[in-house]
């Protein structure tokens, strides 16, 4: 049966196609609203406008469930490595063996960054957020590799794609040496994609350094669960910013601007105060959750609900499956930790969170093992970002290929002034 959608503003009455997706979710096309009512949707936040149709992530927040091109989060990540999932989220399919191993010598090709880049980072501030650092950096990129930046140029467009991808970690790890006063360290192509980020992270040329594979591993599991989440404030910033034939380096640094904000990307940043500011009180978890329930504290429990899932945040199950796993190895041995178990435990019992929905979420564990790793809290929205890097791109080249492209120009209505006359300087009073 063919659906349709009626509106009626006045005497006037519009039909309205329905868009049905694969998996039955249903909208309502608005696009022709206005030119043939005068009128426009109102949506502050945009939390019930579909942007765009996409293939690319499927996200049902009421039942909990995530795909990347069809495939269930929980199985790409017990299973693929980040490059494995980089290359499903950007080519629309799994690779084959070849495939995969002819991408990642293609990554390792290009993990260097032009010399001349790091004279950037005597340039900023002492203390400077490595966020900034990030966007800053990835902005300029573009001006150390202008054969690239045609935009209907599929071949360059692919090679600032994997530019990005092999580049980023590196540019990450320098922003967290230059910050610690120690050495740049150059990438090593013979470790794995996440081995030698935690390479140039930790090791300095006084000594030898082995990075222990647990860390490299639950390192994989954290970018595999960033790598996507459809329409976030982010990746639509990247779509948007792409949409005005900006090249990909400047609307991926627009989406590395956006990720930095605590509500955000920068939300696990604010998580793993929350735990620390409870340790420090005591870890007297009830006192904070009675705190959180008093509407008249300003109080807020970081890293439970989410704007989509009504759900457990599938990434934050598997999250949790990582720590756990570190924890009996030996490898979190975190005060913090305990207090975070102790207030899942509430989320998942207490009535006041199972009514209102409130689930821990990706953030909620994430920084835990992020210092486990070793890492320190200013680089937790770093590697946020790096993760979220295959995604970003996927969204922009599909943004681009879409037959209806055009240029993001959202409407408004306007509640200011009506029309005024003007008074000279000398007249106002």
């Amino acid at each position: 049966m063919a659906l349709g959608a009626k509106l009626k503003i006045g005497d006037h009455e519009v039909e309205l196609p329905v868009v049905v997706g694969t998996e039955d979710e249903v909208g309502v096309d608005v696009s022709a609203l206005r030119s043939s009512t005068g009128a426009i949707t109102l949506d502050e936040g945009f939390v019930n406008t579909g942007s765009t149709t996409s293939a690319i992530t499927y996200l049902d927040g009421e039942k909990g469930i995530l795909r990347y091109r069809g495939y269930p989060v929980e199985q790409l990540a017990a299973n693929c490595s980040f490059l494995e999932v980089s290359y499903l989220l950007i080519h629309g399919e799994l690779p084959t063996a070849a495939q995969l191993a002819e991408y990642q010598d293609l990554i390792r090709q290009h993990t260097m960054v032009h010399e001349s880049i790091r004279k950037f980072f005597d340039g900023f501030m002492p203390g400077a957020h490595p966020m900034a650092i990030l966007s800053a950096v990835v902005g300029a990129l573009a001006s150390f590799y202008p054969d690239s930046l045609d935009v209907n140029d599929p071949f360059q467009v692919h090679v600032s794609a994997v530019r990005l991808l092999a580049k980023t970690p590196t540019i990450a790890a320098y922003a967290h040496k230059e910050s610690i006063g120690q050495p740049l360290v150059y990438p090593k192509n013979k470790l794995e994609y996440c081995a030698n980020f935690l390479h140039m992270m930790f090791s300095v040329p006084a000594e030898e350094y082995e990075v222990d594979p647990d860390d490299a591993e639950a390192l994989n599991l954290l970018l595999i669960v960033h790598a996507d989440h459809e329409q976030n404030c982010s990746t639509s910033t990247v779509r948007m910013v792409g949409s005005s034939d900006a090249n990909l380096f400047a609307s991926i640094s627009a989406g590395i601007a956006a990720l930095s904000g605590p509500l955000h990307g920068g939300a696990n940043e604010a998580c793993v105060n929350m735990l620390e500011r409870i340790r420090k009180d005591g870890s007297n978890v009830s006192k904070y959750v009675d705190m959180a329930k008093d509407k008249a504290n300003n109080f807020r429990l970081m890293g439970f609900g989410h704007r989509v899932y009504k759900n457990y945040d599938p990434r934050a199950k598997i999250i949790k499956a990582a720590c756990d796993k570190l924890l009996s190895k030996g490898k979190v041995n975190d005060p913090i930790f305990e207090i975070a178990q102790k207030l899942e435990e509430v989320a998942l019992t207490d009535g006041y969170f199972v009514e209102r929905k409130l689930y821990p979420n990706v953030d909620f564990y994430s920084g835990v093992i992020y210092r486990a790793l070793g890492i320190p809290i200013e680089m937790f929205t770093v590697l946020f970002a790096m993760g979220r890097m295959p995604g970003w791109i996927a969204h922009w080249l599909e943004m681009r290929k879409s037959p209806g492209k055009k240029i993001n120009r959202p409407r408004q209505i306007y509640t200011g002034p009506t029309e005024r006359e003007f008074v000279p300087l000398a007249k106002r009073k």
